[in-house]
């Protein structure tokens, strides 16, 4: 997380209210009128209740304060205002406290359709409203506070079990079809239709696996893995998550379904 960013979060005042200028609120509203039609029949059922509960304003970016009601009355979880990029330390820490790190920043109009760092677009729309269902905030909360004591390479395999959950995870409907949870693709309109598509492989969820996956940011991913139910949260935060990931750190990693990133010259 130590990469360099063009964005700069807005500073709250001393209420706790953020000002942003009229073109981000545009910003926002764009994102939320394409993506919002994309959902029906695509994100899980769970995801939809959270967004119904949060009523996001579609005009306009939330103040953090109208999202943290709801996180509280619900499953006693609240936001947390961050810079554009935080140390996996924070990140662990604001998690292990039931506070969820929120960038006040939203995507310039050239990055519009994928942007790299998560801005406020990404965390509230895309994370938010499951943040209201219990078994994703126990194993957020969870994951929080073994990342916290864990090691700098142990967070290494851990960060795979985060991005192929709650950033890109997918789940099985009631009727066997698919549905997602992770917010990177309910946060991104090119994801989200390209994940129920023929091109990326989709496994069943095994913790082994997922911890011994590569992955690439800054591309659409080649591999999605699915959990049976919301609730199966709460089974894989009752899991020995540290005992697998010593076992993935001595089996090593597979091999990765992607190119190598072209270094910049």
């Amino acid at each position: 997380m130590s990469k360099l960013t063009q964005y700069q979060a807005r500073q709250a005042d001393d209420s706790g209210f953020i000002s942003y200028p009229k073109d981000e609120h545009q910003t926002w509203q764009a994102l939320y009128e394409r993506q919002i039609t994309n959902l029906p029949n695509r994100a899980c059922k769970e995801y939809l209740q959270g967004i119904d509960a949060l009523n996001l304003p579609s005009d306009r970016i939330p103040q953090l304060g109208e999202i943290d009601k709801v996180l509280l009355d619900t499953t006693g979880w609240k936001t947390a205002a961050v810079p554009a990029l935080i140390s996996f330390g924070r990140f662990f820490e604001l998690l292990a406290n039931r506070e969820f790190p929120v960038a006040t920043f939203i995507r310039s109009k050239e990055e519009f359709d994928y942007l790299q760092e998560p801005d406020i677009f990404h965390e509230i729309f895309g994370h938010c409203p499951l943040l209201t269902n219990p078994a994703f905030a126990n194993f957020s909360h969870t994951y929080g506070k073994l990342g916290l004591a864990a090691s700098k390479e142990e967070r290494v395999f851990l960060a795979r079990l985060y991005w192929f959950t709650v950033e890109f995870g997918l789940v099985k409907a009631q009727n066997q079809s698919l549905e997602i949870y992770g917010g990177g693709i309910l946060s991104s309109p090119g994801e989200t239709l390209y994940c129920m598509g023929d091109v990326p492989e989709r496994k069943p969820f095994e913790l082994l696996d997922v911890l011994r996956t590569p992955y690439r940011i800054d591309i659409m991913q080649p591999i999605y893995y699915v959990i049976d139910s919301i609730d199966f949260l709460d089974e894989i935060a009752r899991m020995d998550i540290m005992a697998a990931v010593h076992e993935a750190q001595r089996l090593g990693l597979f091999a990765p379904q992607f190119a190598p990133k072209e270094k910049a010259s």
